[in-house]
């Protein structure tokens, strides 16, 4: 199968996933956007050269987390501003409150740690997957995962356990 085939038939199967973890991370659908086209272009152009491929799953979550935090950097540095509202709103299904209120809350979780927390719980990816993914040791990404916990239930009080469990189980 020839590496073009193979790329798209990659895409197909899972830009919504790598779009909604980026969603995840960046907490705005236009910024998600940039940052998987941006991780998308780059599996592209490294795929030829890749003498592996069986692993293009956690290679792509790894660009789309690279990504996001080289985007991070880079903002301060950009003109433009991202606004309160969007210009228009994205086609979406109907989300219950309960994740509305998780994603809020975890859009004020700094970016490492609401990182650690995306790919351990939505991912499920355990803590050395997520190091690797995160090119960072397995202690920080305990500690990352632990602080961004600790905010969020400062953030979202007594009803933190059930809310999180139920969000992140049908993700």
């Amino acid at each position: 199968m020839s590496w073009d085939a193979e790329f798209t038939e990659h895409f197909d199967r899972c830009a919504d996933s790598m779009r909604f973890t980026a969603y995840l991370l960046c907490g705005n659908h236009h910024e998600a956007e940039d940052v998987v086209q941006a991780a998308f272009l780059k599996l592209y152009l490294a795929g030829p050269k890749l003498a592996r491929r069986e692993g293009l799953d956690a290679y792509l979550r790894q660009i789309v987390v690279r990504t996001f935090f080289a985007e991070r950097r880079r903002v301060r540095w950009r003109r433009e501003k991202l606004a309160e509202k969007l210009p228009e709103a994205p086609a979406t299904t109907v989300l219950s409150e309960d994740k509305l209120v998780v994603w809020q809350a975890l859009a004020t979780v700094p970016a490492r740690q609401r990182a650690a927390l995306v790919l351990r719980f939505w991912h499920d990816l355990g803590v050395e997957e997520t190091a690797a993914a995160l090119r960072c040791s397995v202690g920080t990404v305990k500690s990352n995962t632990n602080r961004g916990l600790k905010a969020l239930r400062q953030k979202l009080g007594p009803e933190f356990g059930a809310l999180w469990q139920e969000v992140s189980r049908n993700a």
